[in-house]
């Protein structure tokens, strides 16, 4: 399975598409505190489905945005995306690293299935 690496650059914000969207998302439960640093998504089938799996790396530069990340690590499991053409199957938290010095950092790792509808 080939991944394709994908950089998020903020002015092509404009781009709707399904991972964009998911990207949207990620930031609103981020409460705008993170930066995304990167986006992979590589092609995903079953015998009945087809779909995605994005990962995403994020960031939360000091103690009030590590706070709104942990808030955001505890709701994604149970997150109701809605991403028109696309069902999120599965959203987990694969790795998570938080340091606090020199200054506080959690970098968090987010695997996200999204499968086609229809």
């Amino acid at each position: 399975m080939l991944a394709e690496k994908i950089a998020v650059n903020p002015a092509k914000r404009r781009e709707r598409g399904p991972g964009a969207r998911l990207c949207a998302e990620v930031m609103a439960l981020s409460e705008g505190c993170a930066t995304i640093v990167s986006r992979q998504e590589a092609a995903w089938a079953s015998i009945t489905f087809t779909g995605k799996r994005h990962t995403l790396r994020v960031v939360f530069d000091g103690p009030l945005a590590a706070e709104a990340g942990e808030r955001m690590i505890a709701a994604l499991p149970d997150h109701e995306f809605t991403i028109p053409g696309q069902l999120v199957a599965d959203a987990t938290v694969r790795e998570v690293d938080h340091r606090l010095l020199p200054d506080e950092r959690l970098e968090v790792a987010i695997d996200v299935l999204m499968l086609d509808e229809g």
